[in-house]
C-alpha cells in the first residue's frame, strides 16, 4: 500500500518549528521521509512571503528542489480553494504552469473543481478526488471524472461522526463502474486511527505534519520522517 507524506499543509512554524516553507526545507523534509518509508509527497507550494501559492514560479521551485532530492518519486500538490478563491485565477495559474506536479488533490465539493479536474487532466496531470463527505462523493459521482481519477481521498476530518462518514463514502465510492484506488487518511484525533483502518482495509494512506503533530503516545514529532516512520510500523503490524 502507498504511504505519502504530506508535509505542511496550511499549518506554519508557528504550530511547529520544523514545519518545511521553504523548497530547500521541504526538499530536505521529503527525502528524510522517502528515507523513513513514504512513496510519495503531498505539499503546500508557499511564496517567498511564505503565503500558500499556485503561481508557476513558486510551484517550479519546489518540484524541481523536493525531485532533485527524492529522484523518481511522485510530488503532488494542493488546490484548495482558499489558495486562490476566484475560479478563473485559478484556472489560469494552472494553465501557466510549465513544470507539472505528478498529481494534484481536487477538494470536489469547492466551486470550479470540475473545471479545475479537467483542466489538470487536460494537462497529463494526475488527479486525486478529494472527498470529505457524501456531498462531496455526490459530486465525484456525477461528474464522469472518477474513471479518469488517480485515486480518491477519503477525508472524514476529525469530527465524531468522521467513522459514519467513511461508511457512506464508501457506499457512493461502491456505486461507481470503473473502481478507484482509495486512500484514506484522518487528521488530528483521528490521524493514526484511520492509518490502522486503511491498512486493515487495504487503502492507501498519508501521514505528515498537514495531519497531525504528535506521534501515536502524544508525544510531539521532531519531524515528517518520524511520523512516516511511526505510520509504517503500524501498516507492518496489521
Amino acid at each position: 500500500m502507498l504511504l505519502k507524506v504530506a508535509l505542511n499543509g496550511t499549518r506554519t512554524p508557528a504550530d511547529h518549528p520544523a514545519i518545511p516553507m521553504t523548497p530547500a526545507q521541504q526538499a530536505r523534509e521529503a527525502k528524510l521521509a522517502v528515507a523513513a518509508g513514504a512513496g510519495a509527497v503531498h505539499v503546500h507550494i508557499r511564496n517567498a512571503e511564505g503565503k500558500e501559492s499556485l503561481a508557476p514560479d513558486d510551484l517550479a521551485a519546489a518540484l524541481q528542489a523536493i525531485r532533485a532530492a527524492c529522484p523518481g518519486v511522485p510530488v503532488g500538490i494542493s488546490t484548495g480553494e482558499w489558495i486562490v478563491p476566484d475560479v478563473q485565477e485559478r484556472l489560469a495559474l494552472i494553465s501557466a504552469w510549465n513544470v507539472l506536479p505528478d498529481f494534484v488533490s481536487v477538494n470536489m465539493d469547492e466551486p470550479g473543481a470540475v473545471e479545475v479536474a479537467e483542466l489538470l487532466l487536460e494537462k497529463g496531470v494526475g488527479v486525486e478526488a478529494g472527498v470529505w463527505d457524501a456531498t462531496a462523493g455526490e459530486i465525484l459521482l456525477e461528474s464522469g471524472l472518477a474513471g479518469r481519477c488517480l485515486r480518491v481521498l477519503i477525508e472524514p476530518g476529525d469530527e465524531p461522526e468522521a467513522p459514519a462518514t467513511i461508511l457512506e463514502i464508501e457506499a457512493i465510492l461502491d456505486k461507481m463502474e470503473t473502481p478507484l484506488p482509495r486512500l484514506l487518511h484522518g487528521s488530528g484525533a483521528t490521524a493514526w486511527e484511520f492509518i490502522k483502518l486503511a491498512a486493515e482495509r487495504g487503502y492507501d494512506t498519508r501521514v505528515g505534519f498537514e495531519d497531525v503533530l504528535t506521534l501515536p503516545d502524544g508525544s510531539y514529532a521532531e519531524s515528517n520522517a518520524a511520523l512516516v516512520a511511526a505510520a509504517r510500523g503500524i501498516i507492518a503490524s496489521r
